[in-house]
Formats: structure tokens, C-alpha cells, sequence
């Protein structure tokens, strides 16, 4: 019997950091400038530590580790566990066409910039790539594992601190910044309904907290080592995502910023701007590395944890075939039909930033559902369990549970309702259409679900 491996705070700060930290959201949140500072903490307050500590909390005292499929059935029952990993499932699915579409732009950046504004090369290469990444997954986790390590340490770490080093370089200067620190331009106007979508972009940048936490039975002393590991993982992440959105909002006009190649368009001027422009095309590739890293990385876990639902009778059987590498080849192949067909959203919105915003807007919606569930379930949990029981818990006993579950359901709430708000700064077409097409996309992602209680129920 193998000696179960045992986590050091640096460890779990790391694990935590790399399943939140995305560089990809970077200019949707870069779109708002000063003002996100603000948003980042409040979304730290009511989202990233209620987040964090719920998930520990569940993730530390479940024996099994099995998700969030297994948390939520273990206090309520299966259907409605099956519905918090649908939701979590599908909204990655939702999740996987902006990601894609910043993959296609940071590659389109490297041949022609105005290939990054062309519809019909988005959605080809989106679905030719998927797919390919499809195939890859269908070869089993050790075929992949080695291809997400690479994209890890490149297209990760590497950009992060080339955005670090651009954003202080530019500083300090006397470059122009396009964006001020003043007690005005920080200080959001919340009576503005406008500035209240920038929250939107900062929740989603926050999202995966609960995919980090399933090793807290891993961690040597989880009492000790968690609250300090995850306080460490919050700084790192604020500053990262904080100082990265400033650093593009100084360096890109907001009115030209592209929410798929607004990093590329950061670097371009940076580097134009220091006579160092040779070095584009090594970011770019960097950067491709790294979102394809996060697109392999995702791919799988979401459709594993939806597996286990479904063979517990939630799915179809056709569903639940695996191949002979042990991968749920049917699923997979399931997750693609539906990534190539919210694909079609780029044909229905007048531009490519309005189709980008939707989708991550659904996505975060979505998300936002599924959170809720697990907020739920922290407190219920905690009622029903011995404090002696617990492994790991949050301090305050029940109270403190249900005032971090409370902020952490306000924060979705808020998010969920302020997703049917489209910023001014993107064209969308009208705002009916925009709802419109937001309301079809909620029915149709959470119709499954609905089906699948009939059919248990009958």
C-alpha cells in the first residue's frame, strides 16, 4: 500500500492558484479600467473566499472525494446533485467558445490581426481545434497529462510575468497611461447601473475554487494549513488579475480594445513602443500554449464528474460508453456537438466582442447556479454534522457558515441579475435581443436536467 502523499502549504497555494488564476479574462475586466480594483475585492468578499472556504470545508469531510456531484447528494439526494454538476458542466460548455475564440485570436494576431475580427475563420477554427483537443482527451488523461504540464509552466507563468514586468516598465516611464488613480476614477459610481457590469467579468475570472479544494484530505493539519494557504492563494490572485486588467487598460484605449486579442494588442504596442517588437511572435506562441494548456486541462474534469452522475441513472446509456482507454468517450464526444453549436451565438450577435460577452455572460450565469446549490449545501451540511466529525471547518461554527454562504449567495445573485445588463462600451444589437438571447440559452442548457427528473419519475 503506497503512503498517501501529504501537501505542504505551498503546495496547496500553488494548486489553487493555477485552477483560478486565467489570463484570458484579462481585457474583459481591462474594459472597465481603474474602477476594477474595487470590483476585485468586492468579488473577493461575496465570491472568491465563500467560495474557497465552503468547497474546503465540503471537499475536507467528504470521503470519497467526489465533487460537487457528491457533496450535494450526500445532504440533499442525487437528482439535485445531478443538477449542480450539469450546471457545472454545462457552463463550462458554454465557457469553451470564448476560450477558443481567444486561442483563435492570439493565433490570427500572429498571421493577420483582422483575421481575429472575421466570423467565419472564429467558428473554423474553434470547432477544427476542439475537436482535435477531443481526440487527444479520448486517448486517456496520460496522453494529455504531459501536453498540460508543458502548457502550464509556457503559456501560464511565463505571460504573467511579462505582463508584470510591461506593466511596470510602462509606469515608470512616462509612457501615456490611459487610465487614472484618482479618488474619482477609482471610486465606482454604484448608483450607475453601467459600472455594476463589470462584475460580471470579475466573478468569472474568480470561478474553479472548488476544483482546487478536493485535496484538502491531502493536506497535513487541514485546520492549520488551509485558511493560510487559501489567504496566501487570494493575494496572488488578486494581484495577478488586478495588476494584469491594469496594465492592459493603461497600455489599450478602451475604445480599442478587443476582448479576444487584447493581450496580443498590449504587447504589440508595448513592445512597438520599446523597439523590442521581434519578440510578438514568441508571446503569442506562449500564450497559445497556455490557453490551449487550460482548454486540455478543463476538458475532461467537468465530463468526469458528470460520468459519475450518470451512471448512477441521470443519463442515457449511450452516454456512458467508455473506450478501451478508460475515457468517457461518448460524453466527450457529447461535450463537442454542444461547443460546435454555441458556436453558432458569433452568427447572431453584430459583432465579435458582443459574441465574446454572452457567452461568458451565460457561462457565468450558469456557474452562478451552480454555486448557489453548493452555498446551500455548506450550510445544511454543517447543521447536520458533529462538529466533532469534522476534519476541516470554517471557524464560528454553524454561524460562520452561514454568514460566508449568505455573502457567497448575494454575490451570485447580483451576478446572475446583472448578466441581462449589456455593457455600453460593446456592441450587442439591442438590449431585447440580448436578453432574448440569454433567456433561449438558460432554457435550453438547463432542459436536460428537467428531462431527466420526468424520466427518473416516471
Amino acid at each position: 500500500m503506497t503512503k498517501k502523499q501529504v501537501l505542504s502549504i505551498f503546495s496547496l497555494m500553488m494548486i489553487t492558484v493555477t485552477s483560478v488564476d486565467n489570463i484570458r479574462n484579462l481585457p474583459s475586466t481591462a474594459l472597465f479600467g481603474s474602477q476594477i480594483i474595487v470590483f476585485f475585492f468586492l468579488g473577493t468578499l461575496f465570491f472568491l473566499l465563500p467560495t474557497a472556504f465552503i468547497s474546503a470545508e465540503l471537499a475536507a469531510n467528504d470521503k470519497h472525494q467526489s465533487g460537487v456531484y457528491g457533496w450535494v447528494k450526500s445532504v440533499f439526494r442525487s437528482q439535485t446533485g445531478f443538477i449542480a454538476i450539469w450546471l457545472q458542466w454545462i457552463s463550462n460548455a458554454v465557457y469553451y467558445p470564448g476560450l477558443m475564440a481567444y486561442i483563435a485570436g492570439t493565433f490570427a494576431y500572429l498571421i493577420s490581426p483582422t483575421l481575429a475580427n472575421n466570423t467565419t475563420y472564429l467558428i473554423i477554427f474553434v470547432v477544427i481545434v476542439f475537436w482535435a483537443v477531443t481526440i487527444l482527451n479520448l486517448y486517456g488523461l496520460r496522453s494529455s497529462a504531459w501536453f498540460t504540464n508543458l502548457c502550464g509552466i509556457f503559456g501560464l507563468f511565463l505571460p504573467v510575468i511579462l505582463i508584470f514586468i510591461m506593466g511596470l516598465v510602462w509606469l515608470f516611464s512616462g509612457e501615456v497611461s490611459h487610465i487614472h488613480f484618482t479618488k474619482h476614477t477609482v471610486l465606482p459610481t454604484f448608483g450607475d447601473w453601467q459600472m455594476w457590469v463589470t462584475i460580471t467579468g470579475v466573478m468569472l475570472s474568480l470561478c474553479g475554487m472548488e476544483i482546487a479544494t478536493v485535496h484538502a484530505r491531502e493536506t497535513k493539519n487541514p485546520q492549520y494549513a488551509f485558511p493560510r494557504a487559501l489567504f496566501l492563494a487570494v493575494i496572488i490572485i488578486l494581484a495577478t488579475l488586478i495588476f494584469g486588467a491594469l496594465t492592459i487598460a493603461m497600455v489599450v484605449p478602451a475604445q480599442q480594445l478587443s476582448l479576444i486579442t487584447g493581450i496580443m494588442q498590449s504587447f504589440d504596442i508595448f513592445l512597438v513602443a520599446f523597439h523590442a517588437h521581434w519578440l510578438l511572435p514568441l508571446i503569442g506562441i506562449t500564450l497559445l500554449i497556455g490557453g490551449l494548456g487550460g482548454l486540455n486541462n478543463w476538458i475532461i474534469a467537468p465530463t468526469k464528474g458528470l460520468f459519475i452522475a450518470g451512471q448512477e441513472g441521470h443519463l442515457p446509456k449511450f452516454l456512458l460508453k467508455e473506450n478501451r482507454f478508460g475515457a468517457p468517450s461518448s460524453l466527450l464526444i457529447f461535450q463537442a456537438i454542444v461547443v460546435s453549436l454555441f458556436m453558432c451565438v458569433f452568427l447572431l450577435m453584430p459583432s465579435i466582442n458582443g459574441s465574446y460577452w454572452l457567452v461568458n455572460v451565460l457561462s457565468a450565469q450558469l456557474y452562478m447556479l451552480m454555486y448557489i446549490i453548493m452555498f446551500v449545501t455548506g450550510i445544511v451540511f454543517k447543521m447536520k454534522t458533529p462538529k466533532s466529525s469534522l476534519i476541516f471547518q470554517i471557524p464560528g461554527g454553524w454561524i460562520g457558515t452561514a454568514i460566508v454562504s449568505t455573502l457567497g449567495i448575494i454575490g451570485c445573485v447580483v451576478t446572475f441579475v446583472i448578466g441581462f445588463i449589456p455593457p455600453d462600451s460593446i456592441k450587442v444589437g439591442s438590449v431585447f435581443r440580448y436578453d432574448l438571447l440569454i433567456v433561449i440559452g438558460l432554457v435550453i442548457a438547463t432542459l436536460l436536467p428537467c428531462l431527466s427528473y420526468l424520466f427518473r419519475k416516471k
